[in-house]
Formats: structure tokens, C-alpha cells, sequence
């Protein structure tokens, strides 16, 4: 597939995953919406020397990135509650936690990573998570389950 393409299909699957991402911790509906185009802006300009094997952790990594620095460069007081816990992983600059997810990560397909967001990260039902996934519920459910035991081993 040529670049064009592929980066339109990335656009079309993965574009709402990114907003509702910015939605979610930026809370605000214009500011989502314009650090979702930055992502594939971003996407875009780095093209060549990104690693293209797993675009929706990418894709979320960045889109999280970009909220984070939104919320860290707002120079008010938090709006709402929960904008707190937001701003304090903002100013973070231990780099555990993301490495422990990335080793954990890499041990499940594409696809349990993305499940797992959508549930835990995104809120988003187990139903609803199948319907995005084209799985049925005890599919997803088992998936998640695996992730959780190698989680609970590797963090033991």
C-alpha cells in the first residue's frame, strides 16, 4: 500500500480512537479535537522513522503525549475535578511506568493493547468494546483477562 493510503486507512480506524483519548483528558471538546489533528499532523511529518507494526500504540502514546502538554501548558487552575491527578502525570518526568506498560504490552497482539484501552483507559463496556473489535464479549473478556494475569506476574 502506497504511504497515502496506508496513512488515510490509519486515519479512518484509528481517528476516533485518538479523539476520544483528548476528549477524555483534556475535557474539552475544541481543544480534543485540535490536539487529534496535531497527532496525525505529527504522524505525517514523522512518517519515515516511525515504527508502523503497532499504530494504535502509537497513536495513543502521542495523542496522550499532546493532551498532557496541553493540560501542563494551561496556565489556569484546574476546572474540573479529576484535572488535578491529570496535571500532576503531566509534570511526571519518571519514565517507569510507560516502560513497565510497553514490556507488558508487547507480550499480547495489537489488538488486546487496543481492548484494553478502550475499556480501561476509555471507559468503554466490554459490549462495546466487541462491537469496535468485531469480537464477541467472552472474546474480549479473555483477552483482557490474559493481559491482567501477565500483569499481575510481571508486577509481583
Amino acid at each position: 500500500m502506497d504511504d497515502d493510503g496506508e496513512l488515510d486507512a490509519i486515519y479512518r480506524r484509528y481517528g476516533p480512537m485518538v479523539l476520544r483519548r483528548c476528549r477524555r483528558l483534556l475535557r474539552d471538546e475544541a481543544e480534543a479535537w485540535d490536539v487529534a489533528q496535531e497527532v496525525f499532523v505529527r504522524v505525517v511529518k514523522h512518517w519515515g522513522r516511525l515504527d508502523h507494526r503497532y499504530p494504535s500504540s502509537l497513536l495513543f502514546r502521542i495523542a496522550t503525549n499532546l493532551s498532557l502538554n496541553r493540560l501542563r501548558d494551561r496556565k489556569r487552575e484546574p476546572a474540573l475535578p479529576g484535572d488535578e491527578v491529570l496535571h500532576r502525570i503531566a509534570r511526571r518526568t519518571d519514565l517507569d511506568a510507560p516502560l513497565l506498560l510497553d514490556r507488558l504490552f508487547r507480550r499480547h497482539p495489537e489488538s488486546t493493547r487496543t481492548m484494553a484501552v478502550l475499556h480501561h483507559v476509555d471507559g468503554m463496556t466490554l459490549e462495546q468494546v466487541a462491537r469496535e473489535c468485531g469480537l464477541s464479549v467472552s472474546g474480549v473478556r479473555k483477552r483482557l483477562r490474559r493481559l491482567r494475569e501477565t500483569m499481575e506476574t510481571e508486577v509481583s
